[in-house]
């Protein structure tokens, strides 16, 4: 039986960020999708997702899924037994984010969904597409996505992220085959951390792809999926 697809999506996203590579996926093996609702930090949403997922199975996180994938693996590295690294980042949160996250929690926790909807619009939209149009093509997804998660799980999510560890050290040793894959527009995770991460690992691909930005998964599936599938017959 083929491994089980376990994919971790971003923040503030659903499985609809995986819409794609499910559908690509599901006829071949069991394909799921991590939860981490009512969870304000990377640790429990780590346990969470390890405590109903199968024995063993192969991990694909994006940006905060990946970053959930660093604590998985930390805590179970024998059950993952390949792990994909999409427009993420390992490193800490920067000292001068924090109190930035804590204003935009404190926004969302007065202005309700309104002040989300803004804030997805105005201050994270901007960052996702790599060009007008591709804004115009993710908004509507984006945002669908973001009302679904809604306001409390923002906050938890803001929190987690606001206060994770920094996961560089634990590169070294991740010994499954490994799949590092950005987006060559990403604004969030630039390709030149990904290449880095890439040196760290040593079972490590490294995929850049063209066309898209920080959601790869939604810019340009087909070669996401030809990444996906080649890192998975490994």
């Amino acid at each position: 039986m083929p491994l089980p697809l376990l994919l971790l999506p971003g923040s503030l996203c659903t499985g609809m960020l995986f819409q794609s590579q499910i559908s690509a996926f599901q006829d071949i093996r069991e394909v799921l999708v991590g939860d981490f609702s009512n969870c304000d930090s990377i640790e429990t949403m780590a346990t969470k997702v390890l405590t109903e997922a199968p024995a063993e199975f192969a991990l694909a996180g994006l940006s905060m899924g990946g970053i959930v994938a660093f604590e998985m693996f930390r805590q179970a590295p024998e059950r993952i037994k390949k792990i994909a690294l999409l427009d993420t980042n390992p490193r800490s949160e920067l000292p001068e984010n924090v109190p930035v996250r804590q204003q935009q929690i404190n926004t969302i926790a007065r202005g309700g969904v309104e002040s989300l909807t803004t804030l997805v619009s105005q201050q994270l939209m901007p960052k996702y597409a790599f060009d007008s149009e591709q804004l115009l093509k993710l908004e509507p997804l984006v945002m669908e996505m973001a009302l679904e998660v809604g306001t409390d799980e923002f906050i938890n999510q803001w929190r987690a992220l606001a206060s994770r560890a920094d996961s560089w050290s634990t590169l070294k040793d991740i010994r499954c085959p490994t799949l590092i894959l950005c987006g060559i527009h990403d604004a969030l995770c630039s390709e030149k951390l990904h290449r880095d991460m890439a040196e760290e690992i040593k079972y490590a691909k490294l995929e850049i792809i063209q066309e898209a930005g920080h959601l790869s998964t939604l810019d340009a599936p087909e070669q996401v999926n030809s990444a996906l599938q080649d890192w998975l017959n490994l």
